[in-house]
C-alpha cells in the first residue's frame, strides 16, 4: 500500500469506495501538529471534483493505470467508439471522460486513455493543440486587444484584431485560448 508522498498529478486512487483522480495537491505544514496533503480530485465515474486532507505518511491506495494511444472513430450515444493502434481492437468510451475538452473532438484524431487493471476506462485526453477555421468574427476595436471569434464546430473564443474569417489558427484544448495563426 501507498502513502500519501507518493501522489503526484495524474494518479488515481481508491477512497471510500470511490475512484479519484488526483488534478492537483498541496502539502502543507502549520505551524503546530503533523504535515496535511490537500488533495483536489475528480471522481472518474460522476465526474465531480471534491477536496480531500490527509495526514502526511497516511496511507492511500493507489491504482496501477495502463495508457494507450487510441484513435477516435465516431460517436455511439454518450460513448465514444475509438481503436487501439497497436491492437486494432475498438473500445467504447466514455465521454464525461473528456470533460470540457470533448468540444475539441475532431474524427481521426489519436487519444491518450488510461485503463485499470480491468481495463476500464479511467481518463482520456486529446492532444494539446488543435487546428480549427475561424467560421466568424467581427472588425475589432481599436484599443481592445481581443475580440470575439467563433471557429467550425461552434467553438467561441477570444482572438487577436488581426484574425479574420477563414484563419485556421492553433488552440490549445486544455485552457481553452488561442495560441498562434496557422500559415498555409
Amino acid at each position: 500500500m501507498s502513502t500519501t508522498s507518493d501522489l503526484s498529478r495524474g494518479a488515481f486512487f481508491r477512497h471510500d469506495n470511490q475512484l479519484l483522480k488526483v488534478l492537483d495537491y498541496d502539502h502543507i505544514t502549520p505551524g503546530k501538529g503533523n504535515a496535511i496533503y490537500s488533495v483536489k480530485c475528480r471522481n472518474v465515474e460522476t465526474g465531480k471534483q471534491s477536496e480531500i486532507r490527509f495526514r502526511s505518511g497516511e496511507k492511500i491506495d493507489l491504482i496501477r493505470v495502463d495508457e494507450f494511444e487510441m484513435q477516435y472513430l465516431f460517436t455511439e450515444g454518450d460513448f465514444l467508439v475509438c481503436m487501439n493502434q497497436e491492437s486494432y481492437e475498438q473500445a467504447h468510451i466514455p465521454k464525461l471522460l473528456f470533460a470540457d475538452t470533448i468540444k475539441f473532438l475532431q474524427e481521426g484524431m489519436i487519444l491518450k486513455i488510461r485503463f485499470d487493471e480491468n481495463e476500464k476506462a479511467l481518463s482520456g485526453e486529446l492532444p494539446k493543440f488543435v487546428e480549427l477555421t475561424v467560421t466568424y468574427t467581427e472588425e475589432g476595436n481599436k484599443g481592445k486587444l481581443l475580440k470575439p471569434a467563433e471557429l467550425e464546430g461552434g467553438i467561441a473564443i477570444q482572438v487577436p484584431l488581426f484574425v479574420s474569417i477563414g484563419d485556421k489558427l492553433k488552440i490549445n484544448t486544455e485552457t481553452n485560448e488561442y495560441v498562434e495563426r496557422v500559415m498555409k
